[in-house]
Order: structure tokens, then sequence, then C-alpha cells
């Protein structure tokens, strides 16, 4: 009997500060509560930064208007990206093409210096394909007018233009329904572009389903 009582107040004894048992414990407890708070700290862990409310086309300046502020997790692309922690630089272009709900990227937004391409308006009567839509590839062909008002036969002018925007609309007469085909151009194309619309040229626009300079 007196074993028995023995024991049993061996087992409801306090335990000590050095009891082994009990260090494991708490440091089973820190470590819990430092994981989960990690895990919290990461989860947290994202940025603001800016996406484009609409499309935006190559040349446009952008101001923040035409921003919306969304919060990401970018990790260590961060650099890469506009981010309203270190604002939007005034009289910035657009270099590249930025979709809707994209996120901005540093090398889309530039100085207009910096453009090698810019928008040239190429007016169409004929029906565009659905495919051709603003960042959609299309090859510019022309016929030059001929003898006897007959046209030469066509040459691919642009290969590959990028299409920054496409509008609809009238002639002046209103019988005939246009399509104004807003293409970019580099410095070396242009003369040629401008000398077939300046002599009345037919011009054509194809899509270009592979999206690349051929």
């Amino acid at each position: 009997m007196g074993k028995n009582v023995s024991v049993a107040a061996a087992r409801l004894k306090k335990p000590s500060w050095k009891d082994p048992r009990l260090l494991i414990g708490l440091l089973l407890v820190l470590g819990s509560v430092a994981g989960v708070i990690s895990l919290v700290g990461t989860a947290d862990r994202t940025t603001q930064v800016f996406a484009a409310r609409e499309d935006i086309a190559v040349g446009q300046v952008v101001t923040e208007a035409d921003l919306a502020i969304v919060k990401v997790r970018l990790d260590d692309v961060e650099a890469g990206y506009v981010t309203v922690e270190h604002g939007l630089t005034e009289s910035r272009v657009a270099l590249q093409r930025v979709a809707k709900n994209q996120l901005i990227p540093q090398e889309s937004l530039g100085v207009a210096d910096a453009l090698d391409r810019k928008p040239v308006a190429i007016a169409l009567e004929e029906e565009l394909p659905a495919q051709a839509v603003p960042g959609a590839r299309v090859d510019v062909w022309v016929s030059m007018p001929g003898s006897s008002r007959a046209f030469e036969d066509p040459e691919m002018l642009l290969p590959s233009a990028e299409i920054a925007g496409i509008t609809t609309g009238n002639t002046t007469l209103g019988s005939a329904k246009t399509t104004v085909v807003m293409v970019l151009v580099t410095d070396a194309q242009m003369p040629k572009l401008l000398g077939a619309q300046a002599n009345k040229a037919k011009i054509s626009v194809v899509w270009n389903p592979a999206g690349v300079v051929r």
C-alpha cells in the first residue's frame, strides 16, 4: 500500500524546468508558432502594381488615369514591373502594346524618341478577317497604279506589321463602309508606304497567322 502511494505521488509531482519532456514540448510549441507566423508572412508578401484599365497602344502617352492598382505576389520578378511604390514617371509613352488587365512591364514604357515604330492609318473598303485585331500581325500588300487605269501586280510592302488599332466608319458620301487599320511602321518602311498612299495605290491587308517577319 505504501509503495502504491509513493508511485502515485511521483506521478503527481510538479514537473521541473529541467524535465526534458517539458523542454521538448515547449520547443515543439514554439516551432509550430514560428511556422504559422512564417506562413502568414509569406502569404501576405504582395506588392501593389499597375495594370492596364484598357488596351494601351504603342505610342500612347500613359498616365495613372489609364491604370488600375492591383495586389500581386511577384517575388524575384518585381523589378520588371511598374509598382505603386516607385510610381509612374511623367511623359512616358508605350513602346509596346499592353492588353487590358495586364501588368505594366518596365520595358513597355519609355520616351517618344525611343519609339522604333509609329502608327500609320490605312483605309480599307474590304472586310478584315476576324483574326485581325489589335496586337495581331498582318502583311500589307500594295498594287501601284499602271497604265489604262489598271493596277500592277501586288507586292508585299510590310511583312508582319503589328495592328495598333482598328476603327470603322463610312466614306464622306456615306455609301461605303471604311475600315481604318493603324499599323506600326518602322522609319525605314515609312517612305514606301506613304509613297504608295500618295500615288493612290490599292492597299490590302492579309492576316499573318505565323505572326513573324518572313
